[in-house]
C-alpha cells in the first residue's frame, strides 16, 4: 500500500504542483506542506487505514526524495562515481574508474524518474515534453546531463549524468593520472600562453572537455574570453569573463539562437579569446576565418576518432553548409587557422588519456598536412591493464619561432626524439 501510495502523490504532484521541482531554490517546507495537502486528499478519498506514523514516513521519505536526487543521492555524492546511465527507471548504470557496471539501485516507476527530471531541470533554463522530448543540460556543479523521454525512449526515460570532477583542476591533476607526461603538460601550456589555435578531438566520453578546461585555465586574468556552448559547462576562474548559450526553439518553433548566430556575435565583442564548446555544423568556417583574421589563442571541440578525421570533419561541415566554397580553399583555411590538435581517447582499461598532439604544417599538394609531435604508445595490455609511454616524434613544432616572439620561452630539448 505504501508504495502504491507514494505513486499516486508523485502522479498528483507532477499534475497539478510540477512547478515547485522546477523552482531553482525549493523550498523544502513549501514541498512538504503540498505533500501533505495531496496525502491526506488521497487518504480521505480513498478512505485508507493508515496510521500517523506511516503517513509521517510517507511525508518524509517524499520530501527527501523530490528535496535531492531520490534513489541515485548517494551516486550523485560518491566522487568515485564518473558517470550514472539511467535506462528507464529499472536499469542504472554507474561508471567506475572508466568501467561501467549495472547497480543494483532502481526506481519504483516512471514517475519516480521523471520527478527526477524535474530536479535535474530546476536550475536551467531548458525543458523537456513532449513538443520537445530531449534536452541536454549543465547542472551548477558542471555535470553535463542528457535526458530523453518517451516516446522517443521506448524503455522509459534515459538520463545519461557526466559527474564534473572536481579533483581535475590543474595540469598537475592530469600527469597524476598519467593523462599526459610532463613534457606534454609544459609544450600545451606554452600553447596557451602564446596564444596558439587549438582544436581538442576524441570521441564522447574521452575527456576533451576536461582537457579544455583545465589548460584555459592558464589563460591571462586580464585577458577577455567568450566562452561559446550548446549547454554552458565550462566555469573558468578568470574575471573577464562572457558566457553564451543557444537557445533551442519554443513550442512554436522560433526562437532558435545556434553555435553559429553566438560565434558571429562574439566577433563583435572584442574577445581576447573565443572558446567553442563543439564544433557540430557551419560555424566551422566561421571559426576559421575569425582564426586567420586576427583572433588568436582560440580553443574549440571536435568529435572525431583522429587528428586526420578533424580535417574530414571540418571539410564535411563546410561544404554542406551549401556555400560555394572548393575543398582547395577549404584546406588552405585549416592550413592557415590551426596550429594544434589535441587527440584524446579512452582507452579500453578505462583510463583517458591524450595519445596524439599534431601540428598542421601547412599543405602539401592542396592537402593538410599533419605530424605528430607527441604521442601514446600502446607497449602491452596485462590483465585488462593498459601499459604504454608517451613519445616525443623528433618533431618541433613549426610554429615554434612565433611562440619565441610571443614572450613564451621553451627549451627545444623537449622535442628531442625517444
Amino acid at each position: 500500500m505504501i508504495k502504491a501510495l507514494k505513486e499516486e502523490i508523485r502522479q498528483k504532484l507532477l499534475t497539478q504542483n510540477s512547478k515547485i521541482l522546477s523552482s531553482e531554490n525549493m523550498d523544502k517546507i513549501e514541498l512538504e506542506n503540498i505533500l501533505k495537502s495531496i496525502l491526506n486528499e488521497i487518504v480521505f478519498q480513498k478512505h485508507l487505514n493508515i496510521t500517523e506514523v506511516d503517513k509521517r514516513q510517507v511525508l518524509s521519505d517524499m520530501v527527501d526524495e523530490l528535496g535531492g536526487f531520490g534513489p541515485i543521492e548517494a551516486m550523485m555524492k560518491d566522487p568515485g562515481v564518473t558517470e550514472i546511465m539511467i535506462n528507464g527507471p529499472k536499469k542504472i548504470y554507474v561508471e567506475r574508474k572508466g568501467k561501467k557496471t549495472l547497480s543494483n539501485i532502481e526506481f519504483d516507476d516512471e514517475q519516480q524518474l521523471r520527478c527526477l527530471v524535474y530536479k535535474l531541470l530546476a536550475s536551467t533554463r531548458r525543458r523537456v515534453d513532449e513538443s520537445y522530448p530531449y534536452v541536454d543540460v549543465a547542472l551548477k556543479d558542471g555535470s553535463r546531463v542528457n535526458i530523453i523521454i518517451p516516446p522517443l525512449a521506448l524503455d522509459g526515460t534515459s538520463v545519461t549524468i557526466r559527474k564534473f570532477l572536481e579533483n581535475i583542476k590543474v595540469i598537475d591533476d592530469l600527469i597524476k593520472l598519467e593523462a599526459l607526461d610532463q613534457r606534454m603538460a609544459d609544450f600545451l601550456l606554452a600553447c596557451i600562453r602564446a596564444k596558439m589555435n587549438i582544436i581538442f578531438s576524441g570521441a564522447t566520453g574521452a575527456g576533451k572537455t576536461t582537457t579544455l578546461a583545465v589548460l584555459s585555465a592558464y589563460i591571462d586574468n586580464d585577458e577577455r574570453i567568450v566562452t561559446i556552448e550548446d549547454t554552458a559547462e565550462l566555469h573558468l576562474n578568470q574575471e573577464h569573463v562572457v558566457r553564451l548559450e543557444t537557445r533551442p526553439r519554443n513550442i512554436e518553433g522560433k526562437g532558435e539562437i545556434t553555435i553559429r548566430d553566438l560565434f558571429n556575435n562574439s566577433l563583435r565583442m572584442r574577445p581576447g579569446r573565443i572558446i567553442l564548446g563543439e564544433i557540430r555544423s557551419f560555424e566551422a568556417l566561421d571559426m576559421l576565418q575569425a582564426m586567420c583574421s586576427g583572433h588568436t589563442g582560440s580553443l574549440a571541440v571536435v568529435h572525431a576518432n583522429s587528428p586526420l578525421e578533424v580535417i574530414y570533419r571540418l571539410e564535411t561541415m563546410i561544404l554542406t553548409s551549401g556555400l560555394p566554397i572548393s575543398l582547395d580553399i577549404i584546406h588552405r583555411q585549416i592550413a592557415a587557422a590551426i596550429h594544434l590538435i589535441i587527440q584524446q581517447k579512452q582507452l579500453s582499461d578505462g583510463t583517458r588519456k591524450i595519445i596524439n598532439i599534431t601540428q598542421v604544417n601547412g599543405l602539401k599538394d592542396g592537402t593538410v598536412v599533419l605530424e605528430d609531435i607527441f604521442n601514446y604508445e600502446i607497449t602491452e595490455v596485462v590483465d585488462g591493464k593498459v601499459h604504454g609511454k608517451f613519445m616525443a616524434t623528433g618533431v618541433i613544432p613549426v610554429f615554434y619561432p612565433l611562440m619565441a616572439k610571443r614572450g613564451v620561452n621553451l627549451a627545444k630539448e623537449i622535442f628531442n626524439k625517444d
